[in-house]
C-alpha cells in the first residue's frame, strides 16, 4: 500500500508558543506516529529570509523549533524531518518552476497585494516599494516544497490555500509542457483544529506579540498566565467560559471529562485568581516532562543537528534523483550517453 504523502514547513522567524503548539504541532507529531502516513515535516529556513533580516533569530529560532518538535515526540523514524536549506534540491527546483510560472499567477499573491495596497494607501509613488523578489516569488519556493515530494495532502490554515492552488496551477504547466511528473496537491483546512486566544484576547500570534512560549520557564510561565485579561466579575458572579481566554486554553489540552467539571466551576462563579492559578498548575504539570527533554536538547545541540542531517540524507535520497528527471525533461542533461 501507498503510503498517504503529508507535508509541513515551520518558518523559522519566532519561537514555538501555545498557539502553535495546539494548531500545528501536535496533530503533526500524531501524523508521524501513524504507519499509513509518510509525513515530511522541514524548517523553511528560505520563507524565513524574505522577511527576517537578523541571521541570529533565524539561526536560533532553528535550534528551538527542531528541539521543540523533537522534545514533544515526533517520530523521526517515519517522518522525514529536515531543513529546508539542507536540500539544494529545492532550490533548483525552484528556478526550474519559475520559468513556467506567469507573473500574473503571482500579482494575485495575497502577500504581494497586501504589500502593493499598502503602499497605495501610504501615497507611496512606487506600488512596489520594499517589495523584494523574495516576497514576491515565495509562493513558488513554496510550490518547490511542495512538489518535490509529491505530497498530496498539505495540512494549512485558511489564509494558506491560495498557495497549495498556486502549486497546483505550477504544477499542472510544467506537467503540461514536460509531461507528468508531479502530483497535485490538495489543501487539508482542519475547521476543527483549535485556535487560542491570546493574553489580550485575540488569536494568539507573533503578530500582536500576545504569546505564550511552550517551554517558558515554570515562574515565567506563571507570570504570562497571571497577566492574561479577564473581566470585572467578581467572585461568586456566574462567568461565560466560551468567551474567556483562561478557559479557551485550558479546553486545549485537558479531556471532555475535565472541561466540563471546569465549565461548572465558571457557572458556580470562579475567581479570575483561582482560574489563573489552576490553569498555570494544569499547564506546568502537562508541559513538564517535555520541557526537560527541551532543555536538554538546547544543551546538546549536536543531536539536533544529527536528527536534522538524518532526515536530509533520506529526503535528498527522494529529491536527488527527482531532480535528474526534471533536468532531463526540460533539456539539461550530457551531451553524449
Amino acid at each position: 500500500m501507498n503510503k498517504a504523502i503529508v507535508l509541513t514547513g515551520i518558518t523559522t522567524t519566532g519561537t514555538p508558543h501555545l498557539g502553535n503548539y495546539v494548531g500545528a504541532i501536535r496533530p503533526a507529531i500524531e501524523h508521524s506516529r501513524d504507519a499509513d502516513v509518510q509525513p515530511y515535516y522541514f524548517l523553511a529556513d528560505y520563507h524565513a529570509l524574505i522577511k527576517c533580516r537578523d541571521p541570529e533569530r533565524v539561526r536560533q529560532s532553528s535550534l528551538e523549533i527542531a528541539a521543540t518538535w523533537l522534545a514533544l515526540g515526533l517520530d523521526t523514524e517515519n517522518a522525514v524531518f529536515y531543513r529546508q536549506s539542507d536540500v539544494p534540491e529545492i532550490a533548483e527546483l525552484t528556478w526550474l518552476l519559475t520559468c513556467v510560472t506567469a507573473k500574473g499567477l503571482m500579482n494575485r499573491a495575497h502577500a504581494y497585494k497586501a504589500a502593493v495596497q499598502a503602499n497605495e494607501e501610504a501615497g507611496e509613488s512606487d506600488p512596489d516599494k520594499g517589495v523584494t523578489m523574495g516576497l514576491f516569488n515565495y509562493p513558488i519556493l513554496m510550490a518547490a516544497d511542495i512538489l518535490m515530494f509529491n505530497a498530496s495532502k498539505v495540512p494549512v490554515g485558511k489564509d494558506q490555500v491560495q498557495h497549495i492552488e498556486m502549486a497546483r496551477d505550477i504544477g499542472q504547466r510544467f506537467n503540461h509542457l514536460y509531461g507528468e511528473h508531479f502530483v497535485l496537491p490538495e489543501a487539508v483546512v482542519g475547521e476543527e483544529t483549535a485556535v487560542l486566544l491570546g493574553m489580550d484576547g485575540r488569536k494568539m500570534s507573533k503578530s500582536y506579540d500576545n504569546t505564550i512560549p511552550l517551554f517558558e520557564p515554570e515562574n515565567r510561565l506563571r507570570k504570562l498566565i497571571m497577566k492574561i485579561k479577564t473581566n470585572s466579575l467578581q467572585p461568586g458572579e456566574p462567568k461565560d467560559p466560551d468567551t474567556c481566554t483562561l478557559f479557551c486554553i485550558y479546553r486545549a489540552f485537558a479531556t471532555p471529562e475535565e472541561v466540563a467539571q471546569v465549565r461548572q466551576r465558571y457557572a458556580e462563579g470562579i475567581a479570575w485568581g483561582e482560574m489563573k492559578q489552576f490553569l498555570f498548575e494544569y499547564l506546568n504539570e502537562h508541559l513538564k516532562a517535555p520541557r526537560e527533554r527541551y532543555v536538554a536538547l538546547l544543551e546538546s545541540p549536536e543531536q539536533i543537528e544529527k536528527a536534522l542531517q538524518d532526515g536530509a540524507q533520506r529526503a535528498r535520497a527522494v529529491a536527488a534523483p527527482f531532480v535528474q528527471r526534471l533536468r532531463a525533461s526540460v533539456g539539461i542533461r550530457p551531451l553524449v550517453g
